[in-house]
């Protein structure tokens, strides 16, 4: 780790937008302390010859002045500053880093296409908690990473010289939206990703994430028009009809759509429409995190996901004053539970069982407010606060969890959620709730053998008790009697066995 500070920060100079991150290393965990986005548009500033405009420049340097304040309490070796596609590709790019650096007191990496793929990688990786192969996906002012890998590994890595910048300059530069235009555009996509197709479809992805500008937009334009949070291609196709319908940039008006980025919207929708039809991607969901983000992780030297999610859980814990000793117990019975059922009703995905495992370890979470609403408390929290690790569909499924570990069963919650099927949550629910209530004593007694759990499809389960576990926990039998009414209610059979 560098440094003594606990605080890191990590300055992204982009083609479209700058960047500023700052974070707090708290009890092992990342905390954003402070995050500045200014719209810089630095690639409109190129010209035929690469030549970066002063105007640019001075747009770039104005930014550079706002971050530079930031960066007075910040140990030298933890702070990283890069620069992506524009100042790679710019002839004159030496004059913007020159007073750059005199402006932020602080050296600027002009970084290759490649090593920007790789930390937009390992950022998504370190915050998404995505486990398969994942084709990840940066549509940025002037270039496009795409990188596909799975966990740690990256199979196939390139920077594509085309951007949400540039593309609109080049095909929507007086404004105007038509069909013939976005045609001329995403064709133009096409022949771009054309080359290295191939390559990623030899390796094949389970999923596709979106990290930054154009995806980030389209998720909040989703979001606003009330859909899920996947941008899906039936909805990228409406937004085509839709923008070419309103006809001009100055005039479109879409719910979630802000004025900083409508302007470079067509040029980003059209290179995305392009990596849609060359994959055949169905769908692309918002990542948690991206260069920003993989800077940060590389100073603090950890780029596994699954580190990322343990340490995020334990960080929560310590920052809500949990018990630990009563999250340890329940998580152990929790996870035994699911060992006893797991091969009967087919819970062997590793994503949701590592949520479920999150979910038990956090299960008093809402405490920290107060007792009779302690599951909503939790929910709330879950659904509130950056968890590095987690993304944000992981978040609801965590968040439908703990809202269920006691009291009424809300099933809405678990269908609002997409990372598994509606009878996977029911599932993982209600395994959850008989943990909760056999750690009820919080005693280590429950530790042993004293249970054991059978599960038979598709709704029944069955609960046994040894004797040793009956005496001195009635208040635990009383409880499993009352959940099994509950469950009952529900459709569900639960049997307890004494």
């Amino acid at each position: 780790m560098s440094g003594s500070s606990p605080l890191y920060a990590a300055i992204d100079l982009g083609s479209n937008s700058f960047h500023l991150l700052i974070v707090r290393n708290v009890e092992g965990a990342v905390r954003a302390v402070c995050r500045i986005k200014r719209k810089v548009r630095l690639a409109s500033g190129l010209n035929g010859d690469n030549m970066l405009s002063h105007e640019a420049m001075q747009r770039g340097w104005n930014c550079l002045r706002l971050f530079a304040d930031q960066l007075e309490n910040i140990p030298d070796a933890n702070i990283r500053i890069v620069a992506t596609a524009t100042l790679r590709f710019a002839v004159n790019s030496d004059v913007f880093v020159r007073t750059g650096e005199q402006i932020l007191k602080h050296k600027i990496n002009v970084i290759s296409g490649e090593t920007e793929s790789r930390t937009i990688y390992h950022g998504v990786m370190s915050t998404s908690g995505i486990q398969g192969r994942m084709l990840v996906v940066d549509i940025g002012g002037a270039s496009t990473e795409m990188i596909l890998g799975n966990g740690p590994e990256i199979h196939v890595i390139h920077s594509l010289s085309m951007g949400c910048v540039t593309w609109q300059n080049r095909y929507f530069g007086d404004g105007l939206i038509t069909r013939d235009r976005y045609d001329k555009a995403i064709y133009a996509a096409s022949e771009v990703i054309a080359p290295y197709a191939s390559e990623y479809l030899h390796y094949g992805f389970d999923c596709c994430l979106g990290a930054s500008g154009t995806v980030q937009a389209l998720h909040e334009m989703v979001v606003s028009g009330g859909h899920n949070e996947r941008v899906t291609l039936e909805y990228l196709r409406k937004l085509q009809d839709e923008t070419i319908r309103q006809g001009s940039i100055s005039g479109l008006c879409i719910p979630g759509l802000t004025h900083e980025r409508l302007a470079v919207l067509p040029g980003g929708v059209a290179i995305l429409s392009a990596i849609y039809q060359v994959f055949s991607v169905k769908e692309i969901s918002l990542a948690g995190g991206a260069l920003r983000e993989g800077i940060i992780y590389s100073m603090l030297g950890d780029f596994s996901s699954g580190n990322t999610k343990v340490r995020t859980v334990d960080s929560v814990i310590a920052r809500y004053q949990m018990d630990r000793e009563q999250a340890q117990r329940i998580m152990t019975v929790a996870m035994s539970a699911l060992g006893d059922v797991k091969d009967s009703w087919g819970l062997d995905d590793d994503t949701a069982i590592s949520l479920y495992k999150a979910a038990a370890l956090l299960s008093e979470l809402g405490l920290c407010i107060e007792y009779r609403r302690a599951p909503q408390h939790a929910a709330y929290i879950i659904n509130n606060i950056d968890m590095p690790g987690f993304n944000i569909d992981q978040k609801r499924l965590l968040a439908a969890l703990l809202c269920n570990e006691r009291d009424a069963i809300n099933t809405e919650a678990l269908k609002l959620q997409t990372v598994v099927s509606y009878e996977t949550a029911c599932k993982l629910t209600r395994l959850l709730r008989i943990a909760f209530i056999i750690c009820v004593g919080r005693t280590d007694l429950v530790l042993g053998q004293c249970f054991r759990f059978q599960a038979e499809e598709p709704h029944k389960l069955i609960v046994t008790l040894d004797r040793d576990l009956k005496a001195p926990h009635y208040l635990v039998t009383s409880l499993l009697q009352e959940e099994a009414e509950a469950e009952r209610n529900q459709g569900w059979e639960l049997e307890i066995r004494i």
